[in-house]
């Protein structure tokens, strides 16, 4: 499946022309290192957890300011997006400053107040980021959209699979507070290059049309009822996933002594059943409804995280956290 996702990647890059490779170049390895900065955070937050004599509730508080920066923001974001359409090489080069000068502050913070503004650069830069590069490619690729798209999100998929390994290998190497304070140097060479590889492409991008009437779409969305209760089952859900993708990666690290590159052995495990999962909860959705598919993956999940706190260490908890890695991630596309 990979080689052929692959080869068909090949030909449509053929088939677009320079200039749109190159747009759907930089997004994508753009992509890359904000899914990179996003993964990171988790492998490193037991080490940041020790380091600054953090208690679990300030970890906690962490994690809530990074999440609650993301889902408050992605909404005026997005429209803002939509409206400086012609600046959208600046947001994009922005995002990922943001994202290494964040790790840059809780490298050098004397205090926990800084680590939790840090915490909120990174959910900033993850907002920024993604609403501009998804219309940006869907405005450069009408007829291409979903490839473009996927080939978009083939970035954010090795990003996800490798981080964990990577920052693994960082935090056994070099010190914790050097390992947060050097991501602003790829942060930095990687925002200049997309400002000025990109400057220029959007200069006859349009603004959205109508405020008044986006706002209205809004607050009729906001109405319907399938809506609001798809909303609540997805909050739910991202209360429990909140829960482990904060606490586990401490449980591993604090409680089981296992060190930071096992930890991001376990993480990249989580990432690598996702990646094998999807298609197949993707057909059978299709095929059987979502519904029908949903509601007895969420059970699933839910006693697969209860097994966490019960299994032996070792291959057993190798296999909860492999089949936690199933849904952790897919169920939040299907």
């Amino acid at each position: 499946m990979i080689v052929m996702i692959w080869k068909k990647s090949l030909a449509f890059i053929n088939g677009v022309g320079s200039e749109r490779v190159k747009l759907l170049g930089f997004v994508t390895i753009g992509h890359f290192f904000i899914h990179w900065f996003q993964q990171f955070y988790p492998v490193v937050l037991p080490s940041l957890k020790t380091g600054l004599g953090l208690n679990d509730v300030q970890v906690g508080a962490l994690n809530s300011a990074r999440q609650f920066t993301m889902g408050a923001l992605d909404l005026p974001l997005g429209m803002l997006a939509d409206a400086v359409g012609r600046h959208r090489a600046l947001i994009l080069a922005s995002a990922i400053v943001f994202m290494g000068a964040a790790y840059l502050l809780m490298g050098i913070a004397p205090y926990f107040f800084w680590a939790i503004v840090g915490s909120a650069l990174v959910g900033l830069g993850t907002s920024l980021w993604h609403p501009a590069a998804t219309a940006s490619l869907s405005n450069k690729f009408p007829e291409r959209r979903a490839t473009a798209l996927a080939v978009h999100g083939m970035g954010a998929t090795v990003g996800d699979t490798l981080t964990p390994l990577g920052v693994g290998f960082l935090l056994v190497t070099f010190p914790w507070d050097t390992t947060l304070q050097m991501q602003i140097v790829p942060a930095l060479l990687l925002g200049f290059l997309v400002w000025r590889g990109l400057a220029g492409f959007f200069e006859n991008a349009e603004s959205h049309p109508s405020r008044a009437g986006q706002m209205r779409e809004i607050v009729n969305l906001a109405r319907n009822p399938l809506f609001i209760w798809l909303s609540v089952s997805i909050g739910l859900f991202q209360m429990g996933r909140l829960v482990v993708q904060t606490f586990l990666p401490i449980y591993l690290q604090e409680h089981l002594g296992y060190s930071p590159l096992v930890l991001g052995f376990y993480i990249a495990l989580q990432h690598a059943m996702g990646t094998v999962s999807q298609p197949i909860l993707g057909f059978l959705s299709d095929r059987f409804g979502r519904k029908a598919t949903l509601f007895p993956s969420f059970i699933a999940l839910g006693v697969l995280f209860a097994l966490i706190a019960v299994v032996q260490p070792g291959i057993q908890l190798g296999l909860v956290i492999s089949a936690i890695g199933l849904f952790f991630y897919t169920l939040l596309n299907v």
